[in-house]
C-alpha cells in the first residue's frame, strides 16, 4: 500500500504532462505552403490568433507567420512596438484583401491610436506575402530586419478588423480586440499578455456604467415618482423627494459619464463617434437645463406654472428617450457581451412594466376622484367639475 501515493503521482505526472502537450501542440499542428518552416511558435490569448516565427540572433531577422480569423472578408495585422507596449508605436505588418482577390500585405508606423496610412517602418522587411487557410484563417509572412540592441523580449501587438468597400475600418472595440497586445521572448518562446494594458477599456466600461445608471435608470425612476406617487394623498410629499434625489443623483452620475466621455474622445484622436456623441452632449445640455428649472420652480398658484409644466415635462421625457437610445448606440460601439445588453434591456422592461401598472392604477383612481367631485358639485347645485385634481 506504500508504493500507492508514487504511483498515484506518477499517474498524475502522466496526464498533466499529456495535456501539456496537447495544449502546445495547437500552433505546432499547422503547415505552410511555399516550404515555409518556423521552429518556434505560440498560440496567443486573445483574438484566437497564432505566431510562428524563427529568429537569427547573430543577423537580428526574424521570420514571422502570424494567423488569425478576420471578420468575413478583413484585415490581420501584427508588429512589433520598440517603443511602449500598447498600440501608439507599433511596427506592424497588416494583410487586407486585393481588389484582383487574394491578401495583400502592407507595412504601418501607428503613431497615436489611428493607423494612418501605409509606409516605411522603423524595420527593413522583406518576403511580405499572404494567403487564406481553411475556415477563412488568414496567414500572413514576412521577414523582419530588427535593429540592433533588440532584447530577446519584444513587445508584440495583433488585431484583426472589417474591410467596407475596400477601405480598411476600425476593429471592434470588445475586451479581446482592446488587449491584444504581450510580450513575446523570440528566444524561449515564452509568450504573455500586457499587463495593465486594459486601462482604456477600463475608461470605455466606467463612461459606459455610469451612464446607463444615470440617464438609463435613475432619471426614469424619478419619473415614475413624480407622476405616479402623487396620485396617492398618503405620498405626499414623498414623492417630490424622491423624485428630486433620483434627478440629483442621476444627473451628478451622469455628469461624470459626460465628463468620461469627452476625456476619451481626447485620448481617441481621429476616431470619432459623431451620432453618440452628439446625443451625449443634447443629453447632457438638457439635463443642465432640467436642474436650473427646479430653481425658478413658480408657484402652484403662479400663472406661469402651466408652462413651466409643460417644458419641464417635455424635456424630461425627451432626455429619458435619447438616453436610452445612446445608452444602446455606446454598447454597440463597446461591443458589449450580449448578456449586458439583456440585463439592461430586461432592467428597462420592469420599469415599463411597472409605469404601464401605475398608469392603469393612478387613472383610476383619477377617475373616481372625479365622479365622487362631480357628485359633489352637482350637489351643490353647481354642476361643474374642479379645473385640477
Amino acid at each position: 500500500m506504500s508504493s500507492s501515493p508514487r504511483l498515484l503521482a506518477a499517474f498524475l505526472f502522466l496526464l498533466l504532462s499529456a495535456a501539456a502537450r496537447r495544449a502546445s501542440a495547437a500552433c505546432a499542428d499547422e503547415k505552410f505552403s511555399g516550404n515555409r518552416v518556423y521552429p518556434a511558435c505560440a498560440d496567443l490569448p486573445r483574438l484566437g490568433a497564432s505566431v510562428h516565427w524563427a529568429y537569427d540572433a547573430a543577423s537580428s531577422s526574424l521570420s514571422v507567420a502570424f494567423l488569425a480569423t478576420p471578420p468575413s472578408g478583413g484585415w490581420i495585422a501584427w508588429g512589433l512596438n520598440p517603443s511602449g507596449t500598447g498600440m501608439s508605436g507599433t511596427q506592424a505588418l497588416l494583410a487586407a484583401p486585393k481588389s484582383g482577390g487574394g491578401y495583400g500585405v502592407h507595412t504601418y508606423n501607428i503613431n497615436g491610436l489611428s493607423l494612418g496610412d501605409p509606409g516605411n517602418i522603423a524595420y527593413d522587411t522583406s518576403d511580405l506575402a499572404a494567403e487564406v487557410g481553411a475556415g477563412g484563417r488568414v496567414r500572413m509572412f514576412g521577414t523582419l530586419k530588427l535593429q540592433n540592441g533588440t532584447g530577446a523580449e519584444v513587445n508584440q501587438v495583433w488585431q484583426v478588423g472589417p474591410v467596407d468597400g475596400g477601405a480598411i475600418t476600425m476593429h471592434a472595440t470588445g475586451n479581446d480586440n482592446m488587449n491584444s497586445k504581450g510580450t513575446l521572448n523570440l528566444i524561449t518562446g515564452a509568450s504573455a499578455a500586457a499587463s495593465g494594458g486594459g486601462s482604456l477599456l477600463r475608461k470605455k466600461n466606467t463612461h459606459g456604467v455610469l451612464n446607463a445608471v444615470s440617464w438609463g435608470l435613475l432619471l426614469p425612476m424619478g419619473a415614475i415618482f413624480a407622476r405616479y406617487l402623487k396620485t396617492f394623498k398618503s405620498a405626499d410629499p414623498a414623492w417630490f423627494y424622491l423624485h428630486v434625489a433620483c434627478q440629483l443623483i442621476g444627473y451628478a452620475v451622469g455628469v461624470s459619464g459626460w465628463a468620461t466621455g469627452i476625456h476619451l474622445g481626447n485620448l481617441s484622436k481621429g476616431i470619432t463617434y459623431s451620432v453618440h456623441r452628439n446625443i451625449g452632449i443634447t443629453v447632457f445640455a438638457l439635463g443642465t437645463l432640467q436642474i436650473f428649472a427646479l430653481f425658478l420652480r413658480p408657484k402652484k398658484d403662479h400663472k406661469y406654472r402651466l408652462y413651466w409644466n409643460i417644458y419641464h415635462h417635455s424635456i424630461g421625457y425627451t432626455i429619458i428617450i435619447l438616453g436610452i437610445i445612446n445608452i444602446f448606440k455606446g454598447m454597440s460601439i463597446l461591443s458589449v457581451d450580449q448578456k449586458w445588453k439583456t440585463a439592461y434591456i430586461i432592467a428597462i422592461c420592469i420599469l415599463g412594466a411597472i409605469a404601464l401598472i401605475l398608469e392603469i392604477v393612478t387613472w383610476g383612481i383619477v377617475l373616481k376622484r372625479r365622479k365622487e367631485d362631480s357628485k359633489t358639485y352637482n350637489g351643490n347645485g353647481n354642476g361643474h367639475l374642479p379645473l385640477s385634481m
